[in-house]
């Protein structure tokens, strides 16, 4: 198996396009047309992840965090990043970044935290936008529902928990093809007249190419026509963090510890607050500042995150209980979440799950 058959299946699960702009996914490091030895997952890398790489006989190591995030001038192995680069590079190791495409995926990191902490009915917190497109196009009446099906095949009119949404209306189409022309309708250098149906679909940021693809594919007309926009609306199922609510309302001292049990975290950074009762919890794992007013715009009585700042917990006004329960306490269990995903995609394969602990904060 090739390196890059292993990443068609990462981007068909977890697409790069739904990365953060700031973000850097994908391949890192190495060559992703060398056959692939073995598969090693990780949350971070280091020399030590490396080094259990090549012991493990895996020249492709699949991470959460990127080792390269921002421009990288010279590799010289001044630092923990260029010294793990060179080490990947000598061993004929490719790297292979998920992070935030991850993060946006509607059962991805912050969701896997909901489940930890026991949440139900979850919804994305944050959804993203310009993550949907609508197109349009214009097909022969008797061809309206076998090029409606390629579409919905493709991945096109998925909103939410709703499927083969369309929008579809009746209408005269005219055309002239010149003496070039091979036209399906109709004979060349005469205007034709027919009667076409404008279809409408949604068509997620992912799929575009496929869809585009499949259209052209299936329309029977020699020229196609159609639109593709992006439109304001966002993506339920795609966007950061997560938000849900707890069966059995908790008083802030009990929520605060069963926070630190489901972390595993010694010990846990708040805000004050004068909530009664936690029920409506929102999440985000990984550094999640930017989601506090979010959260409180959605109803939660508590948002559990990570890397806050001093200011931060003033922004909690004493009706929002802010915890940050540490950057990778809210993700350790990510690597688990990819591993489990490609031993089942490919399960004949060597995938080995990482036994470093990369957490560079220590509780004392």
């Amino acid at each position: 198996m090739k390196i890059q058959e292993i990443f068609a299946v990462l981007e068909q699960w977890a697409p790069t396009s739904y990365a953060e702009d700031f973000d850097n996914v994908g391949l890192l490091v190495g060559n992703s047309k060398s056959e692939c030895t073995g598969v090693l997952v990780s949350h971070d890398v280091n020399e030590g992840v490396v080094e259990e790489a090549v012991e493990k006989n895996c020249n492709l190591i699949v991470c959460f965090h990127p080792i390269l995030f921002k421009g990288v001038k010279r590799i010289t192995g001044q630092d923990y990043v260029q010294k793990t680069i060179l080490k990947a590079i000598q061993n004929h190791i490719a790297i292979y970044a998920l992070h935030t495409a991850l993060d946006n995926h509607p059962q991805g990191v912050s969701y896997h935290l909901g489940q930890c902490l026991g949440l139900t009915h979850q919804k994305t917190l944050l959804p993203q936008k310009n993550s949907l497109y609508h197109l349009t196009t214009y097909v022969p009446e008797k061809n309206k529902e076998e090029v409606l099906e390629a579409l919905h095949q493709a991945g096109a009119g998925q909103l939410g928990d709703y499927s083969h949404c369309s929008f579809s209306t009746l209408g005269e189409g005219r055309f002239k093809g010149n003496q070039h022309s091979q036209p399906a309708l109709g004979e060349k250098e005469s205007l034709t007249s027919v009667k076409e149906v404008l279809i409408r679909v949604l068509v997620p940021k992912h799929a575009q190419s496929k869809i585009v693809a499949a259209l052209h594919q299936v329309h029977p007309y020699e020229a196609v026509a159609y639109e593709l926009v992006t439109i304001e609306n966002t993506n339920p199922s795609i966007g950061m963090g997560s938000i849900g609510i707890l069966p059995n309302p908790m008083d802030t001292t009990t929520f605060l510890k069963h926070v630190r049990q489901a972390v595993a975290i010694p010990t846990l950074r708040h805000s004050h607050c004068d909530k009664q009762k936690i029920e409506r919890v929102a999440v985000l794992g990984g550094s999640g500042s930017f989601c506090i007013d979010a959260a409180r715009k959605q109803g939660a009585d508590a948002l559990v995150t990570a890397d806050l700042k001093y200011h931060d917990f003033f922004k909690a006004e004493k009706d929002l209980l802010l915890i940050d329960a540490g950057h990778y306490e809210t993700e350790h269990f990510t690597k688990k979440i990819i591993h489990q995903h490609l031993t089942k995609k490919i399960p004949n394969f060597a995938v080995n799950l990482s036994t470093i602990n990369t957490n560079p904060v220590i509780y004392s």
